[in-house]
């Protein structure tokens, strides 16, 4: 095996930039074959990369996967940190983290259904998925949390129940949405995820048309209108 710095990078430019390019390749054929049918030699070939310089980066499947997969994740806890801007009311800020989460589950639906498939056999890819589930939930259970102080949210529900569930509607319509490609309008998914998540924690819920809505609004337009992607479903004919 090639040389690597004590952080399993390698020491030089190039090193870096084919190590990416291995990365790259390998999150393509991970996403249009799942994990077990993925051959070393498959990403290689898709890299335009010898075989045997594989093994100067990666000692493995595993390792190449555990590198795409931490990418993924770190979209996807990007998403879940994102704040609405500040002086937003509750349900706008309801509607920004679930327009936030559809938008990076969109861009990352096919290799996050390769790691949801193979999260029950291997610990370290259900220990990375659970992680990127529990950060949005987290978002969800200290929001609510703080809305309850407030006087806001219902103080008779139990929060980490609901911010489990609350979370796993949002992931489970996003799975239907960009993996299976069910018709859908973005403002009407988006709106109604937010009407169910605020009445479901005792908001007060602002429909659209009100002065709450014109930021949410805004913010669709520029990030949650479906992209031309390959392989997902956005949902306009």
């Amino acid at each position: 095996m090639g040389r690597r710095t004590p952080t399993g990078r390698p020491p030089t430019e190039r090193g870096r930039r084919t190590r990416g390019v291995l990365v790259h390749a390998a999150r393509e054929v991970f996403e249009e074959r799942g994990f077990e049918e993925t051959r070393v030699a498959l990403i290689t070939g898709r890299a335009g990369i010898a075989y045997g310089s594989f093994y100067t980066y990666f000692d493995s499947k595993d390792e190449v996967f555990h590198e795409v997969a931490k990418g993924v994740a770190g979209q996807m806890f990007d998403a879940a940190r994102s704040a609405a801007p500040p002086g937003t009311d509750p349900v706008e800020r309801i509607r920004h983290a679930t327009g936030r989460f559809l938008a990076a589950y969109r861009d990352n639906a096919r290799i996050m259904q390769v790691i949801e498939q193979i999260s029950p056999r291997h610990p370290v890819f259900r220990t990375l998925f659970l992680e990127i589930r529990g950060l949005f939930v987290e978002r969800i259970s200290s929001g609510t949390r703080r809305l309850q102080q407030e006087g806001l949210a219902s103080a008779d529900i139990d929060v980490e129940t609901t911010a489990s569930m609350l979370g796993g509607m949002v992931e489970h319509t996003a799975r239907v949405l960009f993996l299976y490609g069910e018709e859908h309008d973005p403002d009407v998914v988006v709106e109604t995820a937010t009407r169910l998540w605020a009445r479901g924690i005792g908001l007060e819920y602002a429909p659209p048309g009100s002065a709450a809505h014109t930021g949410a609004e805004r913010w669709e337009d520029e990030h949650l209108r479906p992209r031309n992607r390959s392989g997902a479903g956005d949902g306009r004919s």
